[in-house]
């Protein structure tokens, strides 16, 4: 024999019916009598009721009770809502039977769905047998690590490893245990789990020849001896559940857990902060990803290489829109184009997830090919489209447009896997109306410590600098902050309000500044990266966020906001319904939306008082810290590996 390495044995039994129930205790004696101790799985609803004496004896005893199934009937993974409503009754069963561990019934699975038990681990899986239903295998002899989608907490696999004695004994009608003995010797010398099912049902105890359907006890007997004797003392007999709780501490993963990820996304890569954090996150991790974006140029046509991510920037894009027409026109090419490159790209070598940022929602029908042919697919809304649409272009939600936009954001959102969701407010809105709520989740615009870390300050120029960093757009409000800065202009001699970024809105609000003679105090810039910005942000000396209540604006999450808190920049903020939702006064200062007054009033506030800096400083540091990606970034990783298992 080879150098013999360290392995786990684990034995498990499902009781499938009365008869089977009946032999547990026959069962259990056998083991006990050579010192092994096992799990018994029993059906809560099938054609027998488990006695709670029975259950209580076996524990007792040391051994342990699982749940299996609910019904034994095939039917549990019929619907994802039937699952979802009979897991509250396994749930139910778990709690009063003290069980930490499931199995499905005909190792029927569906292992994303399984998040939804209250479990330490499932067993429902097997490295490879093509006797089963499902045929697929886990691959592996050892325990991994399965993400729940719903809150990024999980369970542990425990495939089994050796053959069922069903398939040994009934199905191939071996006569001996040489196959057991074979699998055993070979999980030993790769220091994996043996893990064996036995069924009561099919063992014959006592005197007489073995029916059709047994084989003798005398087989199961032989096996253990085999391991005791051959084994003994050189091997970690363990339950179900205590290789769960090992398992549980080192979180292993499936081998080979490397993904290739396809990011699409109809904006610009260096300074789109939710597609970076998601990319830069799973390429640290050593997945492959390739992300399909806009181009501000003819320098970045080529595709490039940032921090391991390959960028392709398939299309240049101006913010210049007009008209609803203009905008569609070039979104429709640059989906088409993302359509041929994904599909390309896929063929030559296949993409596991395809992880799609809206706008728009259609953007989704660029993955149908890689789709179809296995990939998995999320659709991350940044805004929701109906409500965004007609706050810029000005049109009534009862109107044709704003109902088919309705119309393509419910078509898309059943036509992918997942759904991510930027607020909590839009969380809502949007499963009431688009998709159901166990298929979406929320990810707000956290911060990215890697990129807004705590930055040194190094102007000292004596100004007071005001920054609005973000799109120009008319919920924005940013004519209520210059007209707001024009009232304070004489109050506070040194300050400039420096804007950053592009939009529809950029003309009218240079007419503005010119209106009011504020040309010399109010500065705009073109946008810029994600580093540069947050260097800017550490420079400036108060963020200012004017979004109108009455838009899209008044439940569309700003991450600026987090972004001037990171860097201990004091931010005066409009009472919109998503800001109340999430900050208070402590973090940030409220001013009433649309009040150009009380913005300036505010501004007043915040630059005479440093004890009100000061606070809402310390404040902030605190939230930010609390609330950055890092303590969202292993939810996000471990519904990839969910979707991707």
């Amino acid at each position: 024999m080879a150098e013999w390495q360290g392995f786990a044995l684990v034995l498990t039994h499902d009781v499938e019916g009365t008869k089977g129930l009946h032999q547990v205790e026959a069962l259990a004696k056998l083991e006990s009598d050579l010192g092994f101790r096992s799990s018994f799985n029993f059906i809560p609803e099938g054609e027998y009721d488990t006695p709670k004496a029975l259950r209580e004896k076996l524990q007792s005893a040391g051994f342990e009770i699982g749940v299996h199934d609910l019904k034994h009937d095939g039917k549990l993974y019929r619907s994802r809502r039937q699952f979802s409503d009979q897991a509250k009754r396994i749930n139910g069963y778990l709690k009063e039977w003290g069980a930490e561990g499931f199995r499905s019934g005909f190792m029927l699975r569906n292992l994303p769905w399984l998040g939804d038990l209250d479990i330490s681990y499932d067993a429902s899986t097997f490295d490879t047998d093509p006797f089963e239903p499902q045929p697929e295998g886990a691959e592996t002899i050892f325990p991994f690590w399965v993400p729940r989608l719903r809150d990024g907490a999980g369970y542990v696999e425990l495939p089994y490893t050796l053959p069922q004695d069903s398939t040994v004994f009934l199905l191939l009608q071996e006569k001996t245990i040489d196959v057991w003995k074979r699998k055993l010797d070979w999980v030993a010398r790769k220091g994996g789990m043996a893990l064996l099912n036995v069924h009561p049902d099919y063992i014959r105890f006592g005197p007489g020849s073995a029916k059709n359907d047994e084989y003798l006890s005398d087989l199961y007997r032989s096996f253990l001896e085999y391991a005791r004797d051959t084994y003994g003392g050189r091997f970690w007999h363990a339950l179900p559940k205590e290789v769960a709780a090992f398992a549980n501490r080192i979180k292993p993963n499936k081998p080979g857990a490397r993904k290739r990820v396809c990011m699409i996304a109809y904006s610009f890569y260096e300074s789109d902060n939710r597609v970076r954090r998601y990319t830069e996150s799973l390429a640290a991790r050593g997945d492959s990803v390739e992300v399909v974006s806009l181009r501000r140029g003819a320098s970045y046509a080529a595709p490039r290489t940032e921090n391991n991510v390959t960028i392709h920037g398939l299309q240049q894009r101006v913010h210049n829109e007009k008209s609803p027409f203009t905008y569609f026109l070039r979104v429709i090419r640059f989906c088409a184009t993302a359509l041929l490159f994904v599909a390309r790209e896929h063929h030559k070598k296949p993409f596991d997830l395809i992880h799609v940022h809206n706008m728009p929602d259609f953007l989704v029908v660029a993955t149908w090919l890689p789709r179809l042919r296995g990939a998995k697919v999320i659709l991350d809304i940044h805004d929701i489209v109906p409500e965004f649409y007609g706050s810029k272009f000005k049109v009534e939600e009862s109107s044709a447009v704003i109902r088919a936009l309705k119309l393509i954001e419910h078509v898309s959102a059943m036509s992918v896997d997942y759904v991510i969701i930027s607020n909590h407010l839009w969380f809502d809105k949007f499963t009431d109306r688009s998709a159901p709520k166990d298929k979406c989740t929320v990810f707000v615009n956290h911060v990215d410590p890697k990129v807004f870390y705590r930055r040194a300050r190094n102007r000292n120029d004596g100004k007071f600098i005001i920054l609005f960093p973000g799109g120009l757009q008319w919920h924005q409000g940013l004519d209520l902050a210059i007209e707001a800065f024009g009232r304070i202009r004489d109050k506070i001699p040194q300050a400039e309000f420096h804007i950053y970024g592009e939009g529809n809105a950029k003309e009218e609000l240079l007419k503005l500044v010119d209106d009011l003679d504020l040309d010399q105090r109010v500065f705009f810039f073109k946008s810029r990266s994600l580093n540069e910005i947050a260097e800017i942000i550490a420079n400036a000396d108060l963020g200012v966020v004017p979004k109108r209540a009455n838009s899209f604006g008044n439940e569309a999450y700003s991450t600026k906001i987090m972004e001037f808190m990171s860097q201990g920049v004091p931010v005066v903020l409009s009472k919109t319904k998503i800001d109340s939702f999430y900050f208070s006064d402590r973090e940030v200062r409220f001013f009433e939306s649309g009040n150009i007054e009380e913005l300036a009033d505010a501004i007043l506030t915040v630059f005479r008082n440093q004890s009100v800096r000061e606070a809402m400083v310390v404040n902030s540091f605190g939230y930010v810290e609390e609330h950055s990606w890092t303590a969202k970034e292993r939810q996000y990783l471990n519904l990839v590996d969910a979707l991707t298992a």
